[in-house]
């Protein structure tokens, strides 16, 4: 229940995203189209200390309620957007409560997972992450077709309910001895509960890896449009399939290998996919790249997440799932906000911004490498 419960949210924000580039151009808004990610994610990464802290001390279901009720609020307040700029407003607001469901629900998912199966576990719980991304994209564009743009927000916005629904017969994890009433001031908080420093190196993976997603989620729906690909969800169709495939046949193998091992191999695979979508010219093409992202990102989270796992603290799981998520955010931002610079609205300028990203990718791969010698010389 709890997985299906965080497949119908991640179905629930990502359906709109194909819709959005239109949607802000037809305010007058395209050269913007880089905020719509980047200030989504500036909330997100705000709400992250204080979805980590509430879901270490009031409990996780808590904090998992008030993603799903904003997340639908949010959705139903879109087709009131004639400005840019309640547009962008109400990116923000989506953004923070975007913050809360995930952070709650993988602190219970890491509570739950035997740690010799951790890297597995969060294999098949990143496959019903990957459903919910890639469904809500790849229907996103076939709803606003169907049915129109404003019902396709009305749909989201009872998406995300539905997802609250699915958690009322899920136990709480939180220990009973841990948990304390809300108060106010709960929601203040200091270093120690934005960052978890036990999980810094693989939040520093995430951070760089979600730099290349942040430009995939602004760029492929203009890409598609490029290539006469009605679909704009397309991409994340084929990358769903791929990624929930790879994650059922490999969600074990950093169990074995190890956590670093299995994700250098990952990011090597989305290096390739990165610089093969910014030289895609043809549907073929197109495909091909997104399955390999797919696979890439199959074999990259669930590790991340293991990884985190592995290196948190039990006690403070709800800020190592935070911290994380926080790397997540930051990565994605860089990435949105770094196509305003690089990203022209026309296709000649597609291929340089993942070329770019490509490079940070592999920044991530010398990073796991300098970490893998390090811990194993000095053992």
């Amino acid at each position: 229940m709890l997985a299906i419960s965080m497949f119908l949210f991640m179905t629930s924000f990502n359906l709109i995203i194909p819709e959005l580039n239109g949607f802000i151009t037809n305010l007058d808004g395209a050269e913007q189209k880089g905020l719509i990610i980047l200030l989504f994610s500036v909330t997100a990464t705000l709400a992250r200390p204080i979805s980590g802290k509430l879901s270490d001390t009031i409990g996780r279901k808590p904090v998992m309620y008030i993603g799903v009720v904003f997340g639908g609020l949010a959705c139903l307040l879109y087709p009131l957007s004639t400005t840019v700029f309640f547009f962008l407003s109400l990116r923000l607001f989506h953004g923070f409560a975007a913050g809360f469901h995930p952070t709650g629900a993988t602190a219970m998912a890491t509570d739950i997972l035997p740690a010799d199966k951790r890297g597995q576990g969060m294999g098949i719980w990143g496959v019903f992450i990957s459903l919910g991304f890639g469904v809500g994209q790849s229907l996103g564009s076939v709803i606003t077709n169907e049915f129109g743009l404003t019902n396709l927000f009305m749909i989201a916005s009872g998406v995300s309910l539905i997802a609250g629904i699915m958690l009322m017969n899920v136990k709480e994890t939180l220990p009973v001895e841990q948990k304390v009433p809300f108060k106010f001031s709960l929601l203040t908080f200091n270093l120690n509960d934005i960052f978890e420093p036990t999980v810094l190196p693989s939040a520093i993976v995430m951070l760089l890896t979600a730099t290349c997603s942040g430009v995939i989620f602004v760029i492929v729906p203009d890409l598609a449009e490029y290539l006469g690909i009605e679909n704009k969800g397309a991409y994340f169709t084929y990358y769903a399939i791929s990624t929930i495939v790879v994650r059922l046949f490999t969600s074990s193998l950093s169990d074995k290998i190890g956590r670093r091992k299995t994700l250098i191999l990952g990011i090597a695979l989305l290096i390739i996919a990165l610089l093969l979508t910014g030289l895609a010219t043809t549907e073929t093409a197109f495909i091909i790249a997104a399955t390999l992202f797919g696979i890439a990102t199959g074999i990259n989270s669930p590790t991340l997440m293991a990884w985190m796992g592995d290196l948190s603290d039990i006690k403070r799981r709800g800020a190592g799932s935070g911290t994380i998520f926080i790397a997540l955010e930051i990565g994605i931002m860089l990435g949105s906000g770094m196509t305003l610079y690089t990203y022209d609205n026309t296709p000649n300028s597609v291929f340089f911004t993942f070329s770019i990203v490509a490079g940070i990718a592999f920044l991530a791969m010398l990073y796991l490498i300098w970490h893998l010698f390090r811990r194993e010389s000095n053992t």
